[in-house]
């Protein structure tokens, strides 16, 4: 059996399975396996598999920029942007070279890990990451990582679905765990609406020219540290940030919406990362798993979903190292879905890609990897959704990319 026709078989039993087992699913105030879209995106799109995780009408009609309660919410307010007008411009962390480490965190020889808040590759190039100064050593499994690490993923080719639409990808670093609270804490404190600077955030190996942060999302951000907060506290019942830190600092951020989210890893030395980007480390790369861990059906020790752990996010990196993907990244299926760089379309653009990133005229944003809170069917590697990127939904966080 071709490895396509055993995907496809593996998914159909899966599927089946879920429907069997659906009594155990959860809803979440319609946050479930939803009514096919609208706009093409079904469980299994011909532009990858599209995973609408909520009942009801697509947010693509909403304006960029509007948070707007179409299609189904998490349970409570989803959030847009405040206004507000211009200001100074800074950046967030700093960086240094000629050495192999930074201050604070240690490297191996390869680039590929870091502790206590710094990421490097290739011994060349080390980037200070503010949200974890000063924080312990708290994620992973045994609670003893540093949330700021990273992996090297060496660039390379695969399909992004089926053999359709092929996409090549540069080396790039991808964090090991999602954004935690306590990191996101870090940037609520140091928070201004205009901190970030126009064209910071480039993803340099962007075949299109990515142009980097664009002022005119200033205005959509929040106003300033209490309007963020406000934001966060989406939904009473689901979300993970607290005013103040009672027990939730290791799991991931919940309720960001795709601007939040961008200027976080602006100014945490990094960027998000493109969807093929995201794809590639999700299925492996060439090894095109079914899942990030392989072919094995999903249960509660490889990530967190409903059916297993449902009843909230967990710690990052809490199924580590068994739900981990080819580079050593937890959580890229369940726990939260995470926002990535493109726009959404279905399908893929045709053809071959190289290094590209999806700019059209859609006004919704793609987000990968399901969540705490949806079935085992939405764990495979293929998975995507889409919001209004202004959408704040406490099933959806992200994960930061960086250069090599």
């Amino acid at each position: 059996m071709s490895f396509v026709a055993h995907r496809s078989f593996c998914l159909q039993v899966l599927i089946a399975s879920w429907v069997a087992t659906s009594a155990c699913t959860t809803d979440f105030g319609g946050y479930r396996l939803g009514a096919p879209r609208t706009d093409g995106g079904d469980l299994r799109s011909n532009g990858g598999a599209s995973m609408e995780s909520g009942a009801g009408a697509p947010e693509s009609g909403l304006p960029s920029g509007t948070g707007g309660t179409a299609g189904a919410t998490d349970g409570g307010a989803e959030n847009g942007g405040t206004t507000s007008s211009g200001g100074t411009t800074n950046t967030g962390g700093t960086t240094s070279t000629g050495g192999t480490t930074s201050s604070g965190g240690t490297t191996s020889s390869g680039g590929t890990t870091s502790t206590g808040g710094t990421t490097s590759s290739g011994g060349t190039t080390s980037v200070a990451n503010p949200s974890c100064q000063g924080l312990a050593a708290t994620c992973g499994p045994h609670a003893n990582s540093g949330c700021c690490a990273a992996a090297l993923v060496p660039g390379g080719t695969f399909d992004r679905t089926g053999t359709a639409f092929p996409a090549t990808v540069s080396d790039f670093v991808l964090d090991t765990y999602e954004i935690t609270v306590g990191r996101f804490r870090k940037f609520v404190s140091a928070y201004l609406q205009t901190m970030i600077a126009p064209g910071s955030g480039k993803n340099p190996n962007s075949a299109s020219g990515d142009p980097g942060w664009d002022a005119t999302y200033d205005p959509i951000l929040p106003a300033d540290a209490a309007a963020l907060a406000t934001a966060l506290s989406c939904n009473p019942t689901y979300q993970t940030w607290t005013p103040s830190p009672a027990g939730n600092e290791t799991r991931p951020i919940t309720c960001i919406d795709w601007y939040e989210a961008y200027a976080f890893c602006i100014w945490d030395g990094g960027r998000l990362p493109t969807e093929a980007e995201w794809n590639y480390a999700a299925t492996g790369g060439s090894e095109q798993r079914i899942y990030p861990w392989g072919a094995a059906v999903p249960d509660d020790t490889f990530a967190v979903f409903c059916g297993a752990s449902c009843a909230s996010a967990q710690n990052v990196g809490s199924k580590s190292p068994k739900g981990d993907g080819r580079w050593g990244q937890s959580d890229l299926s369940g726990n939260a879905w995470e926002w990535n760089a493109d726009e959404y379309v279905t399908p893929y653009p045709p053809g071959a890609c190289t290094d590209c990133e999806v700019t059209t005229t859609s006004t919704v944003r793609v987000f990968r990897g399901a969540s705490f809170g949806d079935p085992a069917s939405y764990l495979v590697s293929d998975s995507r959704s889409n919001r209004v990127p202004a959408n704040h939904n406490a099933y959806i966080g992200a994960r930061c990319a960086r250069s090599p």
